[in-house]
């Protein structure tokens, strides 16, 4: 064999080679185990243990709304608009609802203790429907309870040296088997609204 036949062979030998190589490598992929997917149950992970009080210093807790549906709204008194603009909001979908709201527990709990003292509180919601529950507690167990309904708030500084609060906007449904239902958004048109707070009620336990 001359020399020229030698480097062809040993060329095309080297080509074989490279081409078994790549065509292991492209099956090998799909022979490997692939890692099992997460399995969800579809339910929203929103609900869950907190532990607060009332605007009188009396303990309240998930165990108190057990059992019941109930509605959960994050704000402070400080709030120049999205606050009461949806407590009052929440006001005038409650007295709609006719007697179908005393089956709804309507909690506000504020995400600004540090200002938002008990006295505060409770001058605060006179001008609101009586059965909404004002509850505060302390920076910890307010975060607490924000991670349990899967909420979010910030302080913010502002220029003055003074600060305000960013927060979750929306208002939280709790069914009364402690299921997330949904939220509350007071953009969207008042009879959604209220066909939303129908179906809450219509899960309290007879």
């Amino acid at each position: 064999m001359n020399a020229l036949k030698f480097v062809r062979y040993a060329a095309w030998a080297s080509i074989a080679v490279l081409a078994a190589v790549l065509a292991t490598a492209a099956i090998v992929p799909r022979l490997t185990p692939q890692a099992p997917q997460p399995v969800t149950t579809g339910k929203a992970l929103v609900g869950g243990p907190f532990q607060l009080e009332t605007v009188d210093g009396k303990p309240f807790s998930n165990k108190d709304v057990e059992g019941k549906p109930y509605l959960v709204f994050f704000g402070f008194t400080n709030c120049p608009d999205v606050c009461p603009t949806t407590l009052f909001e929440l006001t005038g979908l409650l007295k709609d609802l006719g007697p179908a709201a005393d089956k709804i527990a309507p909690l506000f709990v504020t995400v600004d203790p540090e200002r938002d003292t008990p006295e505060m509180l409770r001058v605060y919601m006179n001008a609101f429907d009586p059965r909404i529950t004002a509850l505060r507690g302390t920076l910890e167990q307010t975060q607490r309870a924000a991670k349990a309904f899967a909420a979010y708030f910030k302080k913010v500084p502002l220029d003055s040296g003074e600060y305000t609060m960013d927060h979750t906007a929306s208002v939280i449904l709790v069914k009364s088997d402690g299921t997330f239902q949904g939220t509350l958004d007071m953009h969207e048109p008042r009879g959604a609204q209220l066909k939303k707070l129908q179906m809450l009620a219509a899960t309290a336990r007879s």
